[in-house]
């Protein structure tokens, strides 16, 4: 697991440098500041979780238990977070309405929360210190 985790981590961290270089360069001319401030937010909560999986993926005190359970935790909040976000703020530029999938922003924001939740309470329970 520790392998996967790494290794779709960096993965991760590679396209959300490349959404932001897309963002910072290439969106400016297509959408309003507004839109850019969210596209922008969606870029930093998923290099925040992005950077945090290649952590844990590395971590060897965390038991492979908790790190599966955060991994999917954190893989679908920036799905559904970021993701949706990116969509929101393209939506002056996109051929369809994006408006409907805005119920899956905070819903991916809560798998964070989970997420970081849960991490905590197995490094609390966990008899090995880091």
């Amino acid at each position: 697991m520790n392998k996967k985790i790494v290794g779709t981590a960096a993965i991760l961290v590679a396209i959300t440098i490349a959404i932001g270089a897309f963002g910072a360069h290439g969106l400016k001319k297509l959408v309003d500041a507004s839109s850019l401030t969210s596209f922008e937010t969606g870029v930093r909560y998923q290099m925040y979780h992005a950077l945090a999986l290649f952590v844990i993926g590395l971590a060897a005190t965390i038991s492979e238990k908790l790190k599966k359970r955060v991994f999917w935790l954190f893989l679908f909040g920036i799905l559904l977070f970021s993701g949706s976000i990116y969509l929101l703020s393209l939506q002056a530029v996109l051929p369809f309405a994006v408006k409907r999938i805005a119920f899956l922003t905070p819903i991916g924001g809560f798998l964070f929360i989970i997420g970081w939740v849960w991490l905590a309470i197995g490094l609390f329970r966990s008899d090995s210190s880091l």
